[in-house]
Order: structure tokens, then sequence, then C-alpha cells
């Protein structure tokens, strides 16, 4: 038992990381259902015995991550949220250069018990003899950087975007008439779907630019998905309500991202 322990965590640290091509190994995306998750834990291997740190924590910026491997800040905080909810990894925020910064900590031993428990003998057995087709190239998936006309990772399948209800809530709300159908309206949808964002944040971004836009005669005309869902959509969705003096909602003319997800940062 022992040596099979060994045998596993020894591929892993083989399979796992590069410098310059990012693979994901299959076995990653089996244990978390989901590409932007494997592609993390991934990474996280990769570094978890590169640490000077006697605890086994490093670090690394959101911006780091993106250039690594084309996750977006709120990918990455996603990810690593699911991935703590599976005990395989923990985060703290501890000064890095002199700034709070995220430390990820890879709970090794309990990848490999996860993988001694759960996977048949057959796939240990492919892990060691081919790593190579257990390996799916980052550069097979798609990925949108700057454009709506490329994608990046998503955690949920195409058809699962509710289009229809965000767009008739569009409608509803400041008085449209845009179809879902339209491929283009669509594709906005999508790239921000794929960015993370879920319905709540397409409703809190046409709410707070319809309250901010619908009254005023040289800024309603921008209530229209190519504006909304657009790539200032990040910044649309972190603008606050805030009770006006006369009692009605208006916005917070300096927002602050506030961080909810869970994590302990």
């Amino acid at each position: 038992m022992a040596s099979q322990y060994n045998e596993i965590r020894q591929v892993l640290a083989q399979l796992s990381g590069h410098d310059r091509i990012v693979t994901i190994p299959k076995l990653y995306i089996e244990i978390t259902g989901d590409l932007a998750e494997s592609i993390l834990l991934n990474q996280i291997v990769f570094y978890s015995d590169k640490s000077k740190r006697e605890d086994g924590y490093f670090y690394k910026k959101y911006e780091d991550w993106a250039d690594e491997v084309c996750l977006t800040e709120r990918q990455v905080r996603h990810a690593a949220k699911k991935l703590i909810s599976k005990g395989l990894i923990e985060t703290k925020v501890l000064k890095a250069n002199g700034n709070p910064t995220v430390h990820y900590k890879l709970c090794f031993d309990k990848l490999v018990n996860w993988i001694m428990t759960n996977c048949q003998e057959r796939n240990l057995q492919n892990v060691s003899n081919d790593s190579d087709k257990m390996s799916v190239s980052l550069t097979e998936i798609t990925t949108e950087n700057t454009t709506d006309d490329k994608k990046i990772l998503s955690d949920k399948p195409d058809d699962a975007i509710p289009y229809s209800k965000i767009i008739e809530y569009l409608n509803i709300k400041a008085n449209t008439n845009f179809k879902t159908s339209s491929q283009a309206t669509q594709a906005k949808i999508r790239a921000r779907w794929n960015e993370g964002h879920r319905l709540d944040d397409f409703i809190h971004v046409i709410d707070v630019k319809v309250n901010e836009w619908l009254n005023d005669s040289k800024w309603c005309k921008y209530l229209r998905p190519d504006t909304l869902f657009g790539t200032k959509f990040e910044n649309y969705r972190n603008q606050k309500k805030v009770l006006k003096k006369d009692g009605t909602k208006g916005l917070n003319p300096e927002p602050q991202k506030q961080y909810d997800d869970g994590l302990n940062f």
C-alpha cells in the first residue's frame, strides 16, 4: 500500500505543470468535474514542492494565474473555493513583497488518498503507463482574453445559459424589445457566463444601469446587450445601489469591490 501511495505521488508530480505548455491530466478533470478547477489544481500541484516556506504555502497574484493559464480572477476564486470544499487545497492571505497576497497550499495526502479510494485500478495503471493519454492540452481549449469572439473555460454547458431569462428581464426593465435568438446577443452573454458570471450578476447589471440610464436622454440608448454585457460588465457588476436622501435607490459613485465567495481572504 505504501509503495503504491508513493508511486502515485511521483506520477502526479511528473504530470503536473509546465512553464510554457499547460496540460491537464484527465485524472484531475475526473476528480473535480470542472475544467477551471482541474487547471488550477494542476498548477497548484506543480508549485506545491517549489515553495521556500516551511508550511508549504506559495503565492500567486491573479494576474499571474491569468498569464499562466488564462483564468480570470473570478474563475480562480470560484475554482479555489470548490477545491477548498473538496479538501484538496487551503488558502490564506499572507504578506508577499509587503502586500497582502493570497497563498495556496496543496493537501497532497488528501489528493493521493482520494485517488487511491475513488479511482479504479485500471485508471491508476493508465496514469503510470501512459501519462500522455491522460492529458488534455490547454491549447485545445478555446479561450477568450480580450474579445467576445473567443471563449474562455466554462463550468456550465452552453445549453444551461439562461438567455431567455436575461433578455426578457432586460426588456421588461428597460422597455426594450431585444430578441433572445440573436446570435450577437447570445455571444455577449456567453462570453460573460464563461467568465464565471451567473444569472444574478446579469440581473444586478441590468438593475444598476437601468437605474442610472433609463431617464437620461443621452445614455438610455445604451441599455442594450452590446453595451451592458460587453467587456465593461465586471465594472458594472461592482456598482452598488445606495439610498438617496429622498429614499430612492441610486448608485454608489465610487463602488468598492467586495469578496463574498466564502474564501478566507
